[in-house]
């Protein structure tokens, strides 16, 4: 059995479909899996929904996977919950709509808000976008732990009607309530940029990415998480980034790159082409 960690699929089902068969095709002696009692497993790193033209179908495809699959949670994944709910109105580049007005939506959006927000394998830890470089591998599946237990439970539509924002923008021990929620779900699914001391910069565009001493969150001297390899996607302006203990995913399938899978215990890479279906924005 191997596993095969996936980039943000966006909604880009087509693609998705002709990466697995490319991996079951090209992904190893097929004798030798063929005898094996374990198939292969495939982590996504999260943003499956959104933007591109298949979401629906994308869904279905990863929840059919069962036990195959295992996925963390994106902010466009949380967004699709929040418009489940009417907590948020759509964007008008979301492409929603199907999930919502399926006859599976229930049963896909449940099994949706329980999903996790990091992931641990084999000395790989696997989010969306990043890590606060003050968390060690250990808190950051603690924190995440106390996300998802808010979101599985039966305060979720709260939850996620108080998870839009940028602050607190600086972790801290102390934080209670929605804050220290909110925080906790901005490092994990949309955090770039940081500053020294973890402030996050959540606003790329902004007079404050400009102007301040911004880094790539683990390019932060001393990031605690740095003991695991951090499997990430959210950033399709970086591309594929590899280094000894980090994977970045994000190839811009929604954008006319590439969708990709590195297997875990090699690095072997898998990619497949894919069309434009919409022009680039810093809130990929």
């Amino acid at each position: 059995m191997s596993t095969y960690a996936i980039g943000d699929l966006q909604g880009c089902d087509s693609q998705l479909r002709a990466l697995l068969h490319k991996i079951d095709a090209e992904g190893g002696n097929r004798a030798d899996r063929a005898s094996s009692a374990a198939p292969d497993r495939y982590v996504f790193v999260g943003d499956i929904v959104n933007r591109g033209p298949e979401s629906l179908q994308a869904l279905r495809r990863i929840h059919a996977l069962g036990e195959r699959a295992q996925i963390v949670l994106g902010n466009h994944d949380l967004h699709l919950l929040a418009a489940a709910l009417g907590i948020r109105r759509a964007a008008r580049n979301d492409t929603l709509d199907a999930i919502l007005q399926a006859p599976d939506r229930d049963v896909l959006l449940e099994w949706l808000r329980r999903q996790p927000l990091a992931y641990l394998h084999a000395g790989h830890l696997i989010v969306h976008a990043g890590v606060l470089p003050q968390w060690t591998v250990g808190q950051t599946l603690d924190l995440a732990a106390e996300v998802q237990e808010v979101l599985r439970g039966p305060h979720w539509a709260a939850f996620l009607a108080n998870m839009y924002g940028n602050l607190p923008a600086k972790w801290n021990d102390s934080l209670t309530g929605h804050d220290r929620l909110r925080c906790i779900v901005n490092a994990l699914t949309r955090v770039r940029l940081c500053m020294a001391d973890g402030t996050m910069i959540l606003d790329e565009a902004g007079e404050a990415a400009r102007k301040t001493a911004a880094m790539p969150w683990f390019e932060i001297p001393g990031r605690r998480s740095a003991t695991a390899t951090v499997v990430f996607g959210h950033w399709s302006a970086l591309g594929l980034h590899l280094r000894p203990n980090l994977i970045g995913l994000d190839t811009g399938c929604l954008w006319g790159g590439k969708l990709s899978a590195v297997r875990l215990e090699d690095r072997t890479l898998f990619q497949v082409d894919c069309p434009q279906y919409q022009a680039p924005t810093l809130s990929a």
